[in-house]
């Protein structure tokens, strides 16, 4: 019923955003004498603002036809290498020609970056990809919106998630190395584990995890403290809804990505309220740098996607529960998941030390379950200054993490003696 009377509110609120698209053309017409008076521009602002907050953000394109590599511009061309009805393994193909004249090697490590499956899309990872685009052969997963997907395609739940990250990595090769980035540590961990102890060929030569939740015991945050205090029954009842008609998953129970949006803005509702009051001022004085800074950030941060309700419930059980992974419980498909198997990937864990979603501990907790790694496999980093989005994206992690990234797998993959990939796009 929820999912129906936001689809419901929506469109009753067409007729307004007509209505102030209008008037946002006119207050800003060329034609309108009145156009630059301090009443036209906050009339502007008003409608643009309007707009801005009622509208339906789909999901962003990447935008990453160019990319800077060594102060040079290297064009990208964006390949589907493998897809599932939930989930698309994107490349991004660097130009060869491009690289050459960059002074770049052709080939370079490929990198599987796990983008989380959490509310938001993987282009939420749009600084990330860029960043590792300088050094690497780039490949992301680009998961699917729950409520596109019809019924007939059937279920999508951890274990498929697990399943998911195995099938991709032997995409891709041999010793490719993984990024899990929020969400999906844990499930990608286990993969890791189930590849290591299978002397899988295709297990990555090293797996990095940014602001995971590994163990959520540690350092419970407000996030983690919701998940324990609740029963499981609640989550069940008040958060899974049923995606209703025109949608091509007409009828499939989910957890709606509104309501993972509203929960996190709620978190921080000043701050919003504020970011918001602060683009109505930028409209009004003009100030289009400001505006379009507050643009990019929520353009992408109000698109949100839903998740099936197996998949978020069973991650509410498994992870921020049961705690099944870091208690050495956690089965798939009647298989034990063994961490202290990996004994030949590289282990490195970054967290922020302001990290108010996955609290410092819970990712580097990884290094004490993988008790078979050596030492000399490890790196461990907690940046004294970021917050959860700041762990992997904008300047601190351009400036100051990234670099340590590049450095570990790099490290990784002369261990590894990983045979040349063809990196780039004719």
């Amino acid at each position: 019923m929820l999912y129906s009377l936001h689809e419901l509110a929506y469109h009753s609120a067409t007729p307004f955003r007509i209505g102030a698209q209008m008037a946002r053309q006119f207050w800003s017409s060329p034609f309108n004498p009145a156009a630059d008076t301090a009443l036209a521009r906050t009339a502007w602002a008003s409608a643009e603002l309007f707009e801005s907050v009622t509208r339906r953000y789909g999901k962003p394109a990447w935008g990453l036809e160019t990319v800077t590599v060594a102060d040079r511009p290297v064009r990208t061309t964006e390949q589907v290498v493998w897809s599932s009805p939930w989930c698309r393994l994107v490349r991004f193909a660097r130009h060869v020609g491009d690289l050459k004249r960059a002074g770049k090697p052709t080939a370079a490590p490929a990198v599987l970056i796990v983008a989380p499956l959490s509310g938001h899309y993987a282009t939420l990872l749009r600084g990330t990809v860029e960043a590792f685009l300088q050094d690497h052969d780039v490949y992301v997963t680009d998961w699917v919106n729950a409520r596109q997907v019809p019924m007939l395609e059937g279920r999508f739940d951890f274990f498929d998630y697990i399943d998911h990250v195995r099938t991709m990595l032997g995409v891709i090769g041999p010793r490719a190395h993984v990024v899990g980035v929020c969400q999906p540590g844990p499930p990608v961990l286990a993969a890791c584990a189930l590849m290591a102890e299978d002397e899988d060929p295709n297990r990555p030569a090293s797996m990095t995890f940014m602001g995971s939740p590994i163990d959520a015991r540690l350092s419970p945050t407000a996030t983690n403290q919701l998940a324990e205090e609740k029963p499981f029954t609640w989550f069940s009842s008040n958060m899974i809804h049923t995606v209703p008609w025109p949608y091509p998953g007409f009828g499939r129970r989910v957890y709606p990505g509104f309501v993972q949006l509203y929960s996190f803005m709620s978190m921080n509702e000043e701050r919003h309220v504020d970011a918001h009051q602060e683009y109505f001022q930028h409209l009004v004085n003009g100030d289009g740098d400001g505006a379009q800074k507050h643009e990019e950030f929520y353009n992408e941060y109000l698109s949100v996607l839903d998740l099936t309700e197996e998949f978020y419930l069973q991650t509410i059980d498994i992870v921020f529960q049961q705690h099944l992974l870091p208690r050495g419980l956690l089965e798939h498909r009647g298989r034990k998941v063994d961490l202290t198997k990996i004994a030949d990937i590289g282990l490195m864990t970054v967290e922020g030390a302001k990290d108010d979603i996955s609290g410092v501990g819970q990712t580097q907790a990884a290094h004490g379950l993988c008790s078979g790694l050596p030492d000399d496999r490890r790196t461990l980093y907690v940046h004294p200054e970021v917050g959860h989005y700041g762990v992997f994206n904008g300047r601190r992690f351009r400036d100051d993490i990234y670099p340590r990234v590049r450095d570990f797998i790099a490290r990784n993959e002369a261990i590894c003696a990983v045979p040349e990939r063809p990196a780039a796009a004719a």
